[in-house]
């Protein structure tokens, strides 16, 4: 069968909701590290520990990741430190809130200590983002320079992050692809297999009504024929094999376009599971059956996939 996720533009397109990247700069008298990382999530969950005297710098870098990622948990971290070089009076340290954030800490990990919880020692670095530590009321400092480098880094780091995250998006393309071709592999089985259960199963109606008719006086023959008939629909599995066929067509679909198609599949995961399960519950035959809890057992290992798709 073709592969449309290795073939086509899918390729290429399609982006994972796991990445990473880490960036270190320097300008403006400072020096900076850059920390971005996502895992997948329902939508999009943007969580920043910028510097907060670095006024308009939060609501800049957030804006650039809105434009960056659609779905996701993502975490970034920014630390900003002096040039050893630079004067040191040019900041100033709040004493009063150094001491209520030193307080702070020691009464988390004091609380962490009483749960067995075991937590990273904070740098002086970590001190120093917390809000109010340094006084940025009382200098007279233009961070106008400093914000200007770090947002013109910026896009070098998202380029990284969206880098890692297509390279993980490829893995995934061939991954589904590979599950939506065994989807429809085991979807021709259970068609080629029909045709031994259509002779099975109309033998053994055969010989049951022989059986009835052979012991029953006064049956309602008309009613008996209603009842088989009532019975072969209930058991025929044509349509449900129908719906995968169409089902694994709109997959290939999704993996061709590539790009933003998670919840797209997600949503024909739980179509495929529907109609993986009427195939066993309406299976008459062990082959059936086995067929269908391989069609379980493929769907499953592919929704996990689908969830890390943006």
């Amino acid at each position: 069968m073709v592969n449309v996720a290795l073939t086509g533009a899918g390729k290429d397109r399609m982006i994972s909701m796991t990445g990473f990247a880490a960036r270190r700069g320097a300008g403006a008298g400072y020096n900076w590290t850059w920390d971005l990382r996502a895992v997948n999530g329902k939508g999009l969950d943007l969580r920043l520990r910028v510097p907060d005297w670095i006024e308009g710098l939060e609501l800049a870098v957030r804006a650039e990741l809105q434009k960056a990622v659609t779905r996701g948990n993502v975490s970034l971290t920014l630390k900003v430190t002096q040039d050893e070089g630079r004067d040191d009076t040019a900041f100033r340290l709040n004493d009063t809130a150094l001491r209520a954030a030193l307080v702070a800490i020691g009464r988390v990990e004091s609380s962490a200590m009483a749960e067995g919880v075991t937590l990273r020692q904070p740098t002086s670095a970590d001190v120093l983002t917390l809000r109010g530590v340094i006084d940025s009321t009382s200098q007279e400092i233009d961070m106008t320079p400093l914000r200007q480098a770090l947002l013109a880094d910026l896009p070098h780091l998202l380029e990284d992050f969206a880098v890692m995250r297509r390279q993980e998006g490829q893995a995934l393309a061939g991954i589904l692809a590979g599950q939506i071709d065994r989807i429809a592999d085991l979807t021709d089985d259970a068609r080629g297999e029909l045709a031994n259960r259509a002779a099975t199963q109309a033998q053994a109606l055969r010989d049951a009504v022989s059986r009835v008719m052979a012991s029953a006086e006064g049956l309602d023959e008309g009613r008996l024929a209603q009842e088989l008939a009532l019975l072969a629909v209930k058991t025929d599995v044509t349509e449900e094999l129908d719906r995968l066929t169409a089902h694994v067509q709109a997959a290939r679909a999704h993996l061709a376009d590539g790009a933003s198609v998670g919840r797209k599949l997600d949503f024909l995961m739980q179509e495929f599971m529907r109609e993986a399960n009427t195939l066993c519950s309406k299976a008459q035959s062990l082959v059936l059956t086995r067929i269908g809890l391989d069609l379980k057992t493929v769907i499953d290992q592919m929704r996990e996939q689908v969830q890390n798709v943006e």
